[in-house]
């Protein structure tokens, strides 16, 4: 942000009121926020501007799992010797 738009923002937000004798404390108070919210619009595109972009996020893959299905399960006559001869009786 120039310093000259910063100095224009400031004049314009911290001009003193004088507004027409009809406005209403409600108009008053809306000008005052519009001129808050331009001032820190501008602030903040000027801050935007200064800063360099943030890095693009990674795209991380999730590794392969690897498949229990690979192996080949023992036939059930092996299992059940295995299981007999382990000490378990069923």
């Amino acid at each position: 942000m120039k310093k000259e738009d910063r100095n224009r923002a400031d004049a314009r937000f911290n001009k003193p009121n004088q507004g027409k004798p009809g406005k209403s404390a409600q108009d008053v108070a809306a000008k005052a926020v519009l001129d808050n919210m331009a001032r820190l619009k501008a602030l903040r595109l000027a801050r935007e501007a200064a800063e360099p972009p943030p890095p693009a996020a990674a795209v991380r893959k999730k590794p392969a799992k690897a498949k229990k299905y690979d192996e080949k399960a023992p036939a059930l006559s092996e299992w059940l010797a295995g299981q007999q001869n382990g000490g378990r009786r069923t």
